[in-house]
């Protein structure tokens, strides 16, 4: 069976260090078919928080995928906010801010949607480009038929069911419906520190073709939003998929009930999860 283990929003700087251990041992004990990493690997984006980051990153038992946060640009220095703002996330983590995995029958692409400003007081809001529209639309075009295509970013394409009015990431729609004609079935993300999971069409009306959404807790840092840490894993079998968050418990990570979905005529139906 493929999986993915999608963890979000580190912060190193502010982790946990036990938490930290605890979710190597766990990925290593599972063995995923591949990692992604919806952005955040940083509080302030410190080279000494890189570097930590970093080392986390060589220390994955799986191939990964990895895109920036907001908390991976300077928020202090606005100097290099404004003229370098990707700079020691390059260095230290990967030049690549647009990076593509294919890995074991699935396709995974990132988004970089972490701004240096936004018109908007509040910073940390992210927003997905017109170019970077078409290019994942170029790049998922030109892959092959029968993969599992993923987007990866930071910023959220759907609220949490109880907070409806939630900052959504800027061109949401106008992204998801590009996403939906591009064969996207499943979009990873973080920055809320909150764990949940939807399906677009139910908020975006304009949306005429499923795609999934799997949000992500903080998987290791001290700034829980009043959830415990968490990260998804996500089993795929045929046409069949299953989103499993594991929590913290304070000793390890456990499932909690999971949900399962299925692929009927290229479009997905939820359905009974696995056990």
């Amino acid at each position: 069976m493929k999986s993915i283990a999608h963890i979000s929003d580190l912060h190193f700087g502010r982790t946990e260090p036990a938490l930290v251990e605890a979710l190597l041992a766990e990925l290593k004990a599972l063995a995923p078919s591949v990692v992604a990493v919806s952005g955040d690997l940083t509080q302030d984006a410190h080279s000494a928080e890189f570097a930590a980051a970093r080392d986390f990153l060589d220390r994955l038992p799986a191939p990964y995928i990895v895109v920036p946060g907001n908390h991976d640009i300077p928020r202090h220095n606005l100097l290099s906010r404004f003229t370098k703002p990707f700079s020691r996330y390059r260095r230290y983590i990967t030049p690549d801010t647009a990076p593509l995995l294919v890995q074991d029958g699935i396709a995974l692409i990132g988004v970089n949607t972490a701004r240096r400003l936004v018109a908007h007081w509040n910073w940390s809001h992210g927003s997905i480009s017109p170019g970077q529209i078409e290019r994942v639309r170029e790049t998922l075009r030109a892959l092959p038929r029968g993969l599992l295509k993923v987007v990866v970013a930071h910023h959220p394409f759907l609220p949490p069911p109880d907070a409806p009015d939630t900052k959504l990431i800027g061109r949401a729609e106008t992204a998801l419906r590009v996403f939906a004609t591009a064969g996207v079935d499943l979009i990873l993300t973080g920055h809320l520190h909150r764990n949940f999971y939807g399906e677009v069409t139910a908020h975006h009306g304009r949306v005429r073709r499923p795609i999934l959404v799997a949000q992500a807790a903080t998987a290791t840092s001290s700034r829980r939003r009043n959830e415990p840490n968490a990260y998804n894993r996500i089993l795929l079998e045929g046409d069949r998929l299953t989103l499993e968050p594991r929590r913290w418990d304070g000793t390890g990570f456990v499932p909690m009930p999971p949900h399962g979905f299925e692929k009927v005529k290229g479009r997905w139906q939820a359905q009974p999860a696995a056990g």
